[in-house]
């Protein structure tokens, strides 16, 4: 009986960990100073700058990923206002230009499909 009140202890302690594991991994920062992700089985790393959008791709190891064959888009959120747009790939990363300026705070939600045809999404918040 003591044996198990040990074993379930320490399983209750244990549970937590790949969840604060990965909370400290979506709070890295990419080569680019951006926040990065994992998204599709592989690494995305959000930067913006004013209208202009880059999500670089990575694989596992850190090194970038050709983005051809990629697809994705972006819906940024500032209060009421709602934009989406369609990324498109261009050398390592999914890029685009965005209706307007992006506030900082704004809710960032990136819809991402590799070209193994593997999707996913990932929340960011504007810088």
């Amino acid at each position: 009986m003591f044996k198990a009140i040990i074993i379930a202890g320490t399983l209750l302690f244990a549970a937590p960990a790949p969840a604060l594991a990965q909370h400290a991994h979506s709070a890295q920062k990419g080569p680019n100073g951006g926040p990065m992700e994992d998204v599709a089985g592989v690494h995305v790393e959000l930067v913006v700058s004013g209208q202009a959008v880059a999500v670089n791709v990575f694989d596992e190891a850190g090194k970038p990923l050709d983005a051809n064959g990629y697809s994705g888009s972006a819906q940024v959120t500032a209060g009421t206002d709602r934009k989406t747009f369609a990324l498109t790939p261009a050398g390592t990363a999914l890029t685009a230009q965005a209706p307007a300026a992006i506030p900082s705070g704004a809710a960032i939600t990136l819809v991402i499909k590799t070209a193994a045809g593997k999707s996913g999404q990932a929340k960011f918040s504007a810088p």
